[in-house]
């Protein structure tokens, strides 16, 4: 099945998970910590992201962000591409360092917000890379450290998190630490790592006694949160959608456009234009030309000299689903 195009909206909430390319380590060294919390502590400071939990791990990493002025794609083109460069010039590599496209799910604040905090802020403990939770707070590569004041991050959100278990910082870092402490025993969390309504509501037994009170809930494998949460998420990001359509335009030059499409599909811009039948470069070869034609209102023959491809294969392309 093609993979779904990314949900997001200004002001969305995601866990972000990325791997490395067949369970390699992406983190080898403490200077390869160091430069993706540099690139992370940037994308705060500029204004694009507010983060609360963040954990680096051997071969893969958790982000939970608010996104701001610009999208979670771009953003993320950011974090990971100047990364991978770095990583392979350091260790004297070459090739795909991150496993396909990193993993993002919108996720319902007030249900989510501090469960997922705590989630990943165990990872490290859950995976042995810390012996309890003393040394977790000491621990540099994760986001603990600085919500029980161990550590200071200025471009760490800690204020929202500490906001939710008291007024005064001393009790609140208390009161966090109890709350992380009572889930340490709680072992892997499954449903907190992907969307869909079977792990929103718990398990597939709630869904089925739901069903039989009559009850029809909307799902979406990108989204954990309730029906009505889902539903709303998808009419911001249509709205948004819209509204990048109007702003594109007939001024948005192709390459440009062609930038955007392979960051968001998690592909090269030379693989977009290569002719390539792989279902992930069709179906981005399909948006490509869905926007450029009826979006942009630019003619079938201009993208096709582009993409070069035919014209008749861009006006299939650029059709309705």
């Amino acid at each position: 099945m093609p993979r779904q195009q990314r949900l997001d909206a200004p002001g969305t909430l995601h866990h972000v998970m990325g791997r490395g390319i067949e369970t390699s380590k992406i983190f080898r060294t403490r200077k390869d910590r160091e430069d993706f919390v540099d690139r992370l502590a940037e994308l705060c400071r500029s204004g694009n992201w507010a983060v609360y939990a963040w954990a680096l791990m051997p071969n893969h990493f958790h982000l939970l962000v608010r996104t701001g002025k610009e999208p979670l794609a771009r953003s993320m083109r950011r974090l990971m591409t100047g990364y991978a460069i770095n990583f392979n010039l350091r260790h004297k590599r070459k090739g795909h360092l991150f496993q396909n496209r990193y993993k993002s799910i919108v996720c319902q604040e007030d249900l989510y917000l501090l469960e997922l905090t705590r989630y990943i802020h165990l990872n490290p403990l859950r995976a042995g890379l810390v012996q309890d939770l003393e040394a977790l707070g000491r621990y540099p590569w994760a986001g603990h450290s600085a919500l029980t004041g161990e550590v200071e991050r200025d471009w760490q959100d800690t204020g929202t998190i500490r906001a939710y278990f008291a007024k005064r910082p001393k009790e609140a870092v208390r009161r966090y630490k109890d709350f992380v402490a009572e889930g340490a025993g709680r072992g892997r969390r499954p449903e907190l790592v992907g969307g869909g309504l079977i792990r929103s509501l718990g398990g597939w037994s709630q869904v089925l006694s739901l069903r039989r009170k009559g009850w029809r809930m909307a799902s979406d494998d990108r989204v954990l949160g309730d029906g009505d949460f889902v539903e709303q998420i998808w009419l911001e990001s249509a709205e948004l959608e819209r509204e990048t359509l109007r702003k594109k335009g007939p001024g948005m030059d192709l390459e440009t456009l062609a930038r955007d499409i392979a960051a968001e599909q998690g592909i090269t811009q030379t693989e977009l234009r290569s002719g390539s039948r792989k279902r992930l470069i069709s179906k981005a070869r399909r948006q490509f030309c869905r926007t450029a034609v009826s979006g942009m209102g630019t003619p079938a023959v201009v993208v096709a000299r582009f993409l070069g491809v035919t014209t008749s294969a861009v006006v299939r392309a650029a059709e309705p689903e």
